[in-house]
């Protein structure tokens, strides 16, 4: 069975620049090519949600020309992948501090938000300015003000609720996540609902990441067996005997 909801770390898009002796922001460039490749293969296969780990809370401290590149990059992404998205029934939302995003790159992304806001056939989260920390932080907030005005008991607050004051709010559980380029970390992404993702590295990096590499990380998840926690049925069967 295919993932519910797909996170991806995009990562090595600097790295494969410097490889071929490029400014790091080719690299970024490659990597849009790979952005629209891996949205197309996922709807295409049927994945319901699909999470891209654009634009961090931590990348603001990039050298201001990378972080201007990387804006104007999701500028053009918004737009030129407007028809696709609408065309295809493709859900545009967004997550993360926004409003720090440049006003030139908000009013796209918010406008194709509300128009595609109806569409069922996928939804595209893009994390953009966001932190697992941050947002698990942001939720605790929330719900420390709505206990201090008497709006809630503290006594009220679980799981579930604590879900719903996070940034992915109403999307489903996160399954599967993909890390590209070797790193053998999850960077802040995601913390809370990776909870019980699985999790999948690969040394591709993200530029050459594509169809096929998405293909076969769909693949080995397919493999595994999930047991969030418990004991595999049978595993209890064999201990029965």
């Amino acid at each position: 069975m295919l993932p519910r909801h797909l996170g991806i770390i995009m990562d090595g898009n600097g790295r494969w620049a410097q490889q071929r002796g490029q400014p790091r922001i080719v690299g970024h460039r490659e990597g849009a090519q790979s952005v629209k490749e891996v949205v197309r293969a996922a709807r295409e296969m049927g994945v319901p949600t699909l999470t891209l780990f654009a634009f961090s809370e931590q990348n603001w401290n990039r050298p201001a020309e990378e972080v201007e590149g990387l804006m104007d990059l999701l500028y053009r992404y918004v737009v030129d992948e407007h028809n696709e998205i609408m065309d295809n029934g493709i859900r545009l939302i967004a997550i993360g501090d926004l409003s720090r995003l440049p006003g030139y790159v908000q009013e796209p992304l918010f406008a194709l938000i509300r128009e595609s806001a109806d569409n069922d056939h996928m939804t595209l989260c893009l994390a953009l300015s966001y932190g697992g920390r941050e947002d698990i932080l942001q939720a605790a907030r929330r719900l420390a003000e709505e206990v201090r005005s008497g709006r809630m008991d503290a006594a009220e607050i679980n799981e579930v609720l604590f879900e719903s004051r996070l940034h992915t709010a109403g999307l489903p559980p996160l399954d599967l996540v993909i890390r590209t380029s070797g790193e053998l970390r999850i960077s802040n992404f995601l913390l809370w609902q990776m909870a019980y993702a699985e999790l999948y590295f690969t040394p591709t990096k993200w530029p050459d990441f594509r169809r096929p590499q998405l293909e076969q990380a769909l693949e080995a998840y397919i493999d595994r067996e999930r047991r969030f926690g418990m004991v595999a049925p049978k595993l209890v069967h064999s201990a029965g005997r």
